[in-house]
């Protein structure tokens, strides 16, 4: 991508909308007086192929969010860690998720992970991953 205006290019979009509700959703588990929202799982809305939304939000640690992961679609996520209040993020791809939106989630992924802005690392989510894991 040509980002800077001064070699030429256009600043292009990787074309994925991501709804308010991440942003929102994210910014209450950043908050410290919040002890109702941990972590959050975002992916697709409905069938559309731009749109990302909260799919699912909680109370908990890793282990909730991993039980929460989607068995058929891609998703993106952050969470809050116990141990340390550090935040982490996520990209998941169960095996059960098609190949076109395998292929369209892994180019959204940094348009998507930039809205969840302030976390430390990125972990490898996947089913039944502890915080001792991380």
């Amino acid at each position: 991508l040509f980002t800077d205006p001064r070699s030429g290019g256009v600043k292009k979009s990787s074309g994925v909308n991501v709804l308010p509700i991440v942003a929102d959703t994210w910014a209450q588990i950043r908050d410290d007086k919040n002890t109702d929202v941990d972590y959050l799982i975002a992916s697709f809305d409905g069938n559309s192929k731009t749109d990302i939304t909260v799919v699912a939000s909680g109370a908990g640690d890793v282990e909730a969010c991993a039980a929460a992961l989607l068995e058929d679609k891609a998703c993106y996520g952050g969470v809050r860690l116990r141990r340390n209040g550090r935040f982490v993020t996520f990209f998941y791809v169960p095996e059960g998720c098609p190949p076109l939106q395998r292929g369209r989630a892994s180019m959204y992924k940094n348009g998507v992970l930039n809205v969840l802005e302030g976390s430390d690392n990125e972990i490898d989510m996947r089913p039944g991953l502890t915080e001792d894991q991380c």
